[in-house]
């Protein structure tokens, strides 16, 4: 694809820093797209393994979910399916580790965790320098991203490098759904057609709690 992958752009410092409207179009259509294999196909596919890696940019930007080797088909009249462990540390939801049968709210966790790269431009795993000694840390962002959130503080997590250049509504609303996409419990995420509405403003969701593994990452 003329652009590469979403992570270059994300993650590399010599790569050209993506606008906001371009990060905020680049979240609703991987959000239509994920939509379209989770309600549109004749079986249900789910990715298991969203990451920046996996969504491509053609020459207009525009995103293009690649690498389906993961991928697991599910018949209409089955809700979910057991399948082998797979996908990438750091996208993965926790039914993954817990061995249950899974649906396609595992990818919806992993969009969520995208969500927050595309609004931080970093990984949501990076090392921070701290006071003591030039020591450095390892920062778990979603931790953050969620505080901020329920404190009403948007503005301090979006990406430093758009200098300010992005609309604060847009940012809250695509902060809360990636809130809401990486809750612990399945059942608590909405689907892929839901964040699609959200994205696109015609439907809003409340502040979502805090998850139960990220509150025990926060104390």
């Amino acid at each position: 694809m003329e652009n590469g992958s979403l992570d270059a752009h994300l993650f590399q410092s010599k790569a050209t820093v993506l606008n906001w409207t371009t990060r905020y179009n680049l979240a609703t259509g991987v959000a239509r797209g994920l939509s379209y294999l989770h309600h549109s196909c004749k079986e249900y596919i789910i990715h298991c393994d969203i990451k920046p890696e996996n969504i491509l940019l053609d020459a207009s930007f525009t995103p293009k979910i690649a690498d389906f080797g993961m991928a697991a088909f599910v018949g209409r009249n089955f809700s979910r399916v057991l399948t082998t462990f797979r996908g990438t540390i750091g996208y993965l939801a926790p039914e993954w580790i817990s061995g249950v049968a899974i649906t396609p709210k595992v990818d919806v966790y992993s969009f969520g965790m995208v969500l927050l790269e595309i609004l931080s431009g970093k990984r949501n795993s990076h090392k921070v320098c701290t006071d003591d000694n030039n020591s450095n840390q390892v920062a778990f962002f979603p931790v953050t991203a969620i505080s901020k959130l329920l404190e009403g503080d948007v503005q301090s997590l979006v990406d430093p490098e758009l200098n300010g250049d992005f609309s604060l509504e847009e940012a809250e609303r695509l902060c809360k759904v990636a809130c809401w996409c990486i809750q612990d419990n399945e059942v608590n995420r909405p689907t892929m057609s839901e964040v699609v509405r959200v994205l696109e403003g015609l439907h809003n969701f409340d502040m979502p709690p805090m998850p139960r593994l990220l509150a025990a990452l926060a104390v």
